[in-house]
């Protein structure tokens, strides 16, 4: 008799034990659910187990995993996609820019030299003021000069960067520590801007700038951790679950710290300068949280600071191409070498000769070395000959670009390269039509890292100007689910992670966002006021809006 109670007490325990593994830990019902997956492109419900999606589809099938300790949410009818990948971010400098000066929005000079005077008030003597992103199209075009900020600045040097991040503005102090003065040579691949005397203003753009950024100390570990935690909340509260991070700032040894404090946030994928491709050393690569691998080089600068090189000279410099910052034969060399240790490069190319002899670069390694899945990236890929759009899915290269940067280049950019190039600039639809892989990102803090800023700016291409209500360059538009995909499906499958996320599907993780409204049948010109109400990552709620 106790041999049967003893059976039956084993039985009902292994049929309540099985039940609770069938059951979820979460589910989420009443939704509206893009999954990013072809086979099931919506759904009504999800279900959550660990940090794994357990099972997608109707309300009632997902019902069925509803166990004891299962937390319920009805989403009230509210919008469900994969968490965003943004595949370009800066994350160090990013977090750095959330605490010093902002100068992104500055409207006038006047307005650019007080929003620093009144910083300098908040910071110690000798302390660097750095970052700023300022935009000097939104005064009509002037350069700033060293002499606006002089006279407040005394006890503090000054280097902040233009948005696109290829020119500084460096005051007097600054110019000092770095030994700048109207003797000093001008540098290969760069430029010292000079008043008529030969004193410089202030502005140095590309290999110059360095002459004062190696100046600045270094960020402590606790600043960078600071950056980092400042970073992430921000991020997770545009809904971005993952990013590549194409710093080489030593973020990734304070990632790893914080990941080993379980203070780390967001899933991170580590990019290393290029030509430091025989310095890396990998980090586990099945990390689902962290991880590097990716190696980034630059062929040249920005079209803003006139350091884009085209075949052409530019529309407004006809003495003018800009230039290259590196050698085509250096970017072979580095890039062949991490490619045979198995890294993926990424290099960043804007203009239209950058992108061309890029094109070659790849070609070339491609063609001589043994076949195998690459996935060599170009980051930016702004500004493209027409005949070298279909080379992309030809040769497999990953078109890695930034949207919102249509809609802020847009109101200038024709005059610096014409009617006729502007034809090919962030050419997204050419390229998906042409079957290349396009994946978006947001070069924050050159840019907000709103992927719902971005894909409206995909979508409308409508210009911060307000100039261009059908769209700067209307053809190159896509829909908004060729845009949802860059920055879900793609943003995985551009970091060879598409086994993993990207997508809702079951035995991937849980990360998605919760939105206000269903952006696939929202007004264009509306997605960019929809709000983010709650990011999830591995199953867990990181962000909520209404806290």
């Amino acid at each position: 008799m106790k041999n049967l109670i003893l059976c039956l007490i084993l039985l009902i325990t292994f049929v309540s034990c099985q039940k609770e593994n069938q059951s979820a830990d979460l589910v989420i019902t009443n939704a509206v659910i893009w999954t990013g997956n072809s086979n099931m492109p919506k759904a009504e419900a999800i279900a959550i187990k660990a940090d794994t999606i357990f099972a997608v589809g109707i309300i009632k099938d997902i019902q069925k995993l509803i166990g004891p300790n299962t937390k319920q949410i009805d989403a009230k009818q509210r919008f469900i996609t994969p968490g965003f990948i943004d595949s370009h971010v800066h994350l160090l400098m990013g977090g750095n820019s959330l605490l010093n000066v902002e100068l992104r929005d500055a409207k006038t000079p006047e307005e650019f030299s007080e929003r620093i005077k009144t910083f300098v008030k908040t910071i110690d003597k000798e302390t660097w003021i750095v970052e700023g992103n300022w935009d000097h199209t939104l005064w009509g075009g002037e350069l700033p000069k060293k002499e606006w900020i002089d006279d407040f600045t005394k006890d503090n040097p000054v280097a902040v960067y233009r948005l696109d991040g290829h020119m500084i503005l460096a005051n007097s102090a600054a110019l000092k520590i770095a030994g700048i003065d109207k003797n000093t040579p001008e540098v290969e691949n760069g430029v010292i801007v000079r008043h008529l005397d030969g004193t410089p203003t202030g502005i140095l753009k590309s290999e110059a700038m360095y002459l004062v950024l190696n100046k600045i100390p270094e960020l402590t570990t606790t600043q960078k951790e600071a950056a980092i935690h400042v970073a992430q909340e921000y991020l997770l509260s545009q809904g971005v679950t993952t990013v590549h991070d194409v710093d080489s700032l030593g973020g990734f040894a304070i990632a790893k710290k914080m990941k080993a404090n379980n203070t780390l946030k967001i899933r991170i994928y580590s990019a290393d300068p290029l030509y430091k491709w025989n310095k890396v050393q990998r980090h586990d690569v099945t990390d689902k949280w962290l991880k590097n691998g990716l190696l980034k080089g630059f062929v040249d600068g920005s079209l803003g600071s006139h350091t884009a090189a085209f075949t052409e000279p530019y529309s407004d410099k006809p003495e003018d191409s800009g230039l290259f910052i590196n050698t085509m034969d250096d970017l072979y060399s580095w890039t062949k070498q991490g490619d045979s240790l198995g890294f993926q490069v990424t290099i960043h190319a804007i203009g239209d000769k950058s992108n061309h002899e890029l094109l070659n670069v790849y070609e070339k390694i491609k063609d001589e070395s043994e076949a195998k899945d690459r996935r060599f990236r170009i980051e930016h890929a702004q500004h493209l000959l027409p005949e070298d759009i279909n080379r992309f899915a030809k040769l497999n290269v990953i078109a890695s670009v930034q949207p919102y940067h249509a809609i802020d280049d847009g109101r200038w950019a024709e005059e610096l390269i014409g009617a006729e190039r502007i034809k090919t600039t962030y050419a997204f639809n050419d390229l998906m039509s042409a079957g290349a892989t396009v994946v978006f990102g947001s070069d924050w803090p050159v840019a907000p890292a709103s992927p719902l800023y971005g894909i409206y700016a995909a979508v409308t291409r409508q210009t911060l100007d307000n100039k261009n209500p059908n769209g700067w360059v209307g053809k190159q538009k896509i829909t908004v689910e060729q845009a949802l995909l860059a920055y879900t499906k793609n943003g995985a499958y551009g970091s060879f992670d598409e086994n993993l996320k990207g997508t809702l599907e079951v035995g991937k993780l849980a990360d998605f966002v919760i939105l206000d409204s269903d952006i696939t049948i929202a007004n264009p010109e509306a997605i960019k006021d929809i709000k983010v109400l709650a990011t999830y990552i591995a199953g867990k709620k990181v962000y909520d809006s209404s806290l």
